[in-house]
């Protein structure tokens, strides 16, 4: 794939990149690793001045970046906007919170006197230049909810983003130099694919993280495993929303068409398989299948756009090939389920879309459907609510509505997955731990718990 930014409201291509050669990758990797032995000695005070000066320069910068991750992959820009304020958040966040989560530890038993100690802590200490290779459907978040935490923690980062938002990489390495970090502390690689393993097996990098596809994951985390070194992966999510007789029917409903076609239905966290008590089903379908019509797709950077482009056009692809081979089986399309064609809109669009009738010998059953695609399924009781949400290889997150506490109980209970919204839909927080279960990956991103995916736990024991 190119290192090419390609407008996907109409296919043109808008600018290209030739990617780095060994001699400037090598050059790069030096100097992250000179300027890891200066900077991991910094106070927080120090980092956290660097941090909220980065997120002044986002929030100043909000409407251009926001243009530029919009022609990059196409989603509305009104969300492009939230993204960019969202990540100022998080920023300040971490420059606000993370001394206080890597403070030093006592133990929870406070008596160490059989160890043979006077006194024993643990030190969260920086690990080293870390690898970030990191998707397009998020170009600005995805960073910086690994990069805010990682440097607050005293490493330094090398951000190997996708191919198709190459300006938004290169926004992401000049933010950081005009906020004042040192040269090296934030490094962007203008690489193909092709030349992750190389990297990620240099003794330079201590370890990776990679939000993306599940076969991507694989081949970081085997890589990884190899090489011994810590890596966090957050992969697919085929998340259930799940709908019981005590709901909120309307509330749960429009809050549904959001969850599902949110970045143009291009996210991990989307909710994806519609989980329906049968008391509700009908009443439930009538108002989503609504809402998802009444949506407007068009040009992305319209202000009354809810649902642009896809960002590529094998994408669109991916998604009528699920499509296609679900009406072919069977399921039935109450809205959409076939390529827009509307000689205004030139680009990989794809309308909302609603499927019922799902079985399991669907592929859209099994695999992500990342596009505004949704998929209806009718349970008669909570058991099979719960067998059917469980019944995918992904486990990122989950949404459950109901207003009985032991039901709530139940679901949170027995879903495999990383997270359970009740009566709402999923969303990250710097303050929450992200991540999944299954196929969706390991570790954990943003809270403390993300901080500390790469620090070195380490124990400091002291002789009486």
């Amino acid at each position: 794939m190119p290192i090419a930014t390609v407008n996907p409201a109409n296919g043109e291509t808008l600018k290209t990149y030739e990617a780095m050669g060994a001699e400037e990758t090598e050059r790069r990797l030096q100097l992250a690793e000179a300027t890891f032995r200066t900077y991991r000695t910094t106070a927080f005070a120090e980092r956290a001045r660097l941090l909220n000066r980065a997120a002044d320069l986002l929030d100043e910068d909000q409407q251009d970046i926001a243009r530029v991750m919009t022609t990059e992959m196409g989603k509305p820009i009104r969300q492009a906007r939230a993204e960019a304020a969202k990540c100022a958040k998080a920023m300040r966040w971490y420059a606000g919170h993370a001394e206080q989560l890597l403070a030093d530890e006592e133990p929870a038993d406070a008596d160490v006197s059989d160890s043979g100690a006077s006194r024993v802590r643990v030190r969260y200490r920086p690990l080293g230049p870390v690898l970030a290779v990191m998707p397009w459907n998020f170009p600005l978040w995805q960073v910086v909810r690994f990069a805010a935490p990682a440097l607050m923690a005293g490493n330094v980062g090398l951000l190997k983003h996708a191919s198709n938002v190459p300006q938004t990489a290169l926004y992401l390495e000049d933010l950081f130099h005009r906020a004042g970090y040192p040269e090296g502390a934030f490094q962007t690689l203008l690489i193909g694919a092709g030349a992750v393993e190389e990297i990620l097996r240099d003794e330079r990098v201590k370890a990776a993280t990679l939000t993306g596809s599940e076969p991507a994951g694989r081949a970081v985390a085997s890589v990884a495993g190899d090489m011994v070194k810590k890596s966090v992966l957050e992969l697919g999510g085929s998340d259930p929303y799940v709908v019981m007789p005590s709901a909120d029917l309307d509330r749960a409903a429009q809050i549904a068409v959001t969850a599902r076609v949110q970045n143009n239905g291009q996210s991990c966290i989307a909710a994806k398989r519609f989980i329906v008590h049968t008391d509700v089903y009908d009443a439930f379908a009538e108002r989503f299948v609504a809402g998802m019509k009444a949506l407007t797709v068009g040009d992305p950077m319209a202000e009354e756009t809810e649902v642009g482009p896809l960002a590529t056009e094998q994408g669109r692809t991916d998604v009528e090939e699920l499509v296609d081979d679900a009406t072919r089986s069977g399921a039935t399309a109450l809205c959409g389920g076939h390529r827009l064609r509307r000689p205004e809109l030139p680009g990989w669009y794809y309308p909302p879309t609603v499927l019922a009738g799902i079985t399991r010998e669907m592929r859209i059953h099994r695999e992500e459907a990342f596009g505004p695609v949704a998929t209806l399924y009718r349970a008669g009781d909570l058991d099979e609510a719960v067998l059917i949400a469980n019944d995918t290889p992904f486990g990122l997150s989950s949404n459950v509505w109901t207003r009985d506490e032991t039901e709530v109980d139940r679901f949170v209970r027995d879903l495999e997955a990383g997270s359970v919204y009740v009566n709402g839909m999923t969303a990250s927080h710097p303050a929450f731990p992200f991540g999944g279960a299954k196929r969706s990956g390991y570790g954990r991103e943003l809270s403390g718990h993300g901080i500390r995916e790469f620090c070195n736990i380490t124990t400091v024991w002291h002789g009486a």
